[in-house]
This record gives C-alpha cells, structure tokens and sequence, in this order.
C-alpha cells in the first residue's frame, strides 16, 4: 500500500522528465554532475585543466541552462528575454556593464553571481549575456 502512494507521488515527477528535450537533459546532468574526481597513480584520469573555460558552449546553451530560469518568466524582477523596452536602458549602459552584471551579480537585486552557473566561465557568461542582448533588440 505504502509503496502504492509512493508511486502516485512519483508519477507526476516522472512524466515532467518525460517532456525534456535531450540537450535539456544533458545540461541537467552537466549541473549534477560532481565537481572532482579521485585520480589514482598508474589509472588514467580525465580531470585536468579549466574544464568550463573548454566546455564549448555557446550563449544560448549558457541562457538554457542557467539564465532562462529567470530570463524567461522575469522572475525576481528579470528582464524578459525579447522585452526590448526592458532591455533599452540596460543596452543604453553598455556591453561591458552588462557583463559586469552578469558576471559578479546586481546588488540589492535577484540577480546573482553568474547567475547561479558555478561551472560556467566569464567567457561563457559573456556569450550568453549577447545572446540574451541579440535576442532582445
């Protein structure tokens, strides 16, 4: 019985998962994924070297993954990605205060450091806050 009600709470989660397109779900699992691994002397290893400076991501891989969550919906007072009368003024600043924003955060505001994105470099939120200023002219 218990087991029974376990899966009707599960099931809703489950089906939620079932929606996520597979570059979703990749990024999920990059965010999940543990910071470091244990190398044992003799065994290869992968680690090694700035791995989000490598990663390949573009700005609009960066936006999905972290920024949409509040980009999207103007969560926390967000600019709406596409709202052009809420992204003039913050245009107006210029691209390196964007940057700025987007790297080290907006005191007094929701918007924090890299936007959450512990594993993404400055580059990488640099790429995604154009896409986010391209999409938004």
């Amino acid at each position: 019985m218990r087991l029974f009600f376990i899966t009707l709470l599960l099931a809703p989660l489950a089906a939620m998962a079932l929606d996520l397109t597979e570059r979703q779900r990749a990024d999920i699992e990059a965010r999940i994924k543990p910071f470091s691994e244990v190398c044992v002397a003799g065994e290869p290893c992968s680690g090694g070297g700035d791995m989000a400076a490598s990663s390949g991501r573009s700005g609009e891989d960066v936006y999905n993954g972290a920024c949409m969550a509040c980009h999207s919906a103007g969560i926390a007072g967000a600019p709406k990605v596409g709202d052009q009368v809420a992204w003039a003024a913050r245009i107006g600043k210029g691209m390196d205060a964007l940057y700025d924003s987007g790297i080290n955060g907006v005191a007094g505001s929701g918007m924090i450091a890299k936007g959450g994105c512990a594993d993404c470099s400055d580059d990488e939120i640099r790429l995604a806050v154009d896409f986010m200023v391209e999409s938004s002219r």
